[in-house]
């Protein structure tokens, strides 16, 4: 053994596994030195949310602009591919808690990955911006467009104009004025709207990605808790779905219907 080395003590093991988070001892739970038993039944989910991932205790107002980003995420139906395969697997008999995992494993950068990045670029206009928040937007979101043609937290395949913007738009909008939060990635959302519908007949309006992106950037969440984040509402989502397939009987459920067969294609 060289000399910088020790047999482990308990200390050491102990200090392997340190954290802030929690303290379990018999017959004690703390979260964030708070003792559980004071938290049930006077904080929200949301607040817990809050409270393990910041160490803080959130204001009425922080709480309720991150419980309507979370309420806002949590469906976007079986066409969704982390749902759609949840329900495949539901049908599969791998049990629920194994349906919902094969759900959120597929929340990465294409599906699920947009608001952390959105946050991103948001940022990057805001440390841009001066005082020409226009201009700023136009040229982060061509750097941005230069290296993908998707331009993450806006747009939709789906629907022209997100039905989950201007909620969460205004209640952005009122934080902002009541001073709740700073604003600027608010703005910075704006101008990049205003950036896109530059020469277009149809607006490229914000989506719910990048809404949530405003709202958790707005609250001080760093980027990567946008994803996390969106993980913890969506499986709400998918849990519901994938409970809902159990009771409908179905086994080894494909992808589509078994009358519908693959288009089959020639040899390479």
């Amino acid at each position: 053994m060289t000399p910088d080395q020790h047999a482990p003590t308990v200390r050491d093991v102990a200090d392997w596994w340190a954290t802030a988070v929690s303290r379990i001892e018999p017959n004690v739970i703390e979260l964030r030195g708070r003792p559980v038993q004071s938290l049930i039944g006077s904080t929200s989910f949301a607040g817990i949310i809050w409270l393990m991932l910041r160490g803080t205790t959130a204001t009425p107002a922080q709480e309720r602009l991150l419980e309507a980003a979370l309420v806002a995420s949590v469906d976007h139906g079986p066409h969704a591919p982390s749902i759609a395969v949840a329900r495949i697997a539901a049908t599969c008999g791998v049990g629920l808690n194994n349906a919902v995992a094969t759900g959120v494993n597929l929340l990465g950068d294409v599906h699920g990955g947009a608001g952390e990045q959105c946050m991103t670029m948001l940022a990057e206009i805001s440390a841009h911006a001066g005082t020409d928040l226009d201009a700023a937007a136009a040229t982060v979101t061509a750097e941005w467009r230069a290296r993908s043609r998707y331009l993450p937290g806006f747009g939709h395949r789906f629907h022209s104009v997100d039905p989950r913007r201007d909620p969460l738009l205004t209640l952005a909008d009122r934080a902002a004025a009541d001073g709740t939060v700073d604003g600027h990635y608010l703005r910075a959302a704006r101008a990049v709207e205003r950036v896109l519908a530059e020469g277009r007949s149809h607006p490229v309006p914000i989506n719910i990605d990048g809404c949530t992106a405003v709202l958790y950037g707005e609250l001080g969440f760093p980027p990567p808790l946008a994803r996390g984040l969106f993980v913890l509402s969506r499986s709400v989502g998918i849990l519901a779905h994938a409970w809902e397939e159990t009771g409908q009987g179905r086994r080894n459920k494909g992808p589509m219907p078994p009358s519908i067969l693959p288009t089959q294609l020639g040899d390479p």
